[in-house]
């Protein structure tokens, strides 16, 4: 398997004179488990239309190895974008899982019936039902079941554990994973539930109101980032010259996230707390705007 690129220049989406994507600039690397994570109506479905081509883009380039991917079969052979399922939607009228599951089979190229019964065993999924009567969690578990049976080089999944209990989202991470291992495939995983899903991002992107906030290795990003609390006086000289984000106010008492550059290191002192950040307090950081006071 080479190692592809997938990749969006200058992209922007506009929903009449609504523009949902900013002249986004992005690159996803073969092999690699990115979660893309942002607030509802941050552009995250949009994105993942669009680099898959199931919407059509209003400016910019979207581009497998150089090659754009609207309406070139070849590249988007290796792009697959496993969507939420509305069972009430029209288009799953009538249908049954199994004649879903058919569909697929007959639309992708590197369908893998073996992966897709193993799953549907694994999940204890009844295909003989009806999409419409299936719960959160059963639709859920067929658009995991779409695209790690899709075997597409470049797999997007929009919010897979949605609807599921927290035994079947284990479940879920503990095959991604398996799965990732054994291919090399790239996977994006669009997610709220931050925390349980983080060990499996090598990357994070982080998407706010239409644009990429930040794009790193989930590693680097949360041992950069640290919490400073204490008297508002004592933390304010602790960070100086540091950069900062979401800064909270109590009182006479401040704590606010300092995000270390290369080389870059705070000072233990008595007068001020550092405290390490999950991902999701990093998010949360980043996305808040003016100075809270609590």
């Amino acid at each position: 398997m080479k190692n592809s690129v997938l990749e969006c220049r200058e992209l922007t989406k506009k929903y009449g004179k609504k523009e949902v994507l900013h002249s986004l600039n992005l690159k996803l690397e073969q092999g690699k488990i990115y979660g893309l994570i942002g607030r509802n109506g941050a552009g995250k479905t949009t994105l993942l239309s669009l680099l898959s081509a199931q919407n059509p883009k209003t400016q910019g380039e979207i581009l497998l190895d150089g090659q754009n991917v609207w309406e070139n079969q070849e590249a988007l052979k290796h792009i697959y974008f496993s969507r939420e399922i509305n069972p009430n939607s029209t288009v799953y009228s009538g249908l049954k899982v199994k004649e879903l599951l058919k569909i697929a089979a007959a639309y992708l190229p590197d369908w893998d019936k073996e992966m897709a019964d193993s799953l549907i065993q694994f999940f204890h999924l009844d295909v003989k039902k009806r999409i419409s009567k299936l719960s959160k969690g059963m639709t859920s578990m067929i658009t995991i079941i779409l695209a790690l049976a899709s075997k597409a080089e470049f797999t997007f999944l929009d919010e897979p554990v949605a609807g599921l209990d927290v035994v079947a989202r284990e479940q879920f991470y503990r095959v991604l994973l398996e799965e990732f291992t054994e291919s090399g495939r790239t996977f994006v995983v669009s997610t709220h539930i931050i925390e349980e899903a983080a060990d499996l991002f090598e990357e994070v992107i982080f998407l706010h109101e239409g644009e990429v906030l930040l794009k790193e290795n989930t590693q680097e990003l949360l041992e950069q980032c640290r919490y400073v609390s204490g008297k508002t006086e004592d933390v304010e000289q602790a960070v100086q010259g540091k950069e900062t984000h979401g800064k909270q106010i109590l009182g006479r008492s401040q704590g606010v996230m300092v995000c270390l550059k290369k080389g870059e290191e705070l000072e233990h002192t008595e007068q001020v707390t550092l405290q390490p950040m999950s991902l999701q307090k990093i998010f949360v950081s980043l996305c808040s705007g003016e100075d809270e006071t609590i």
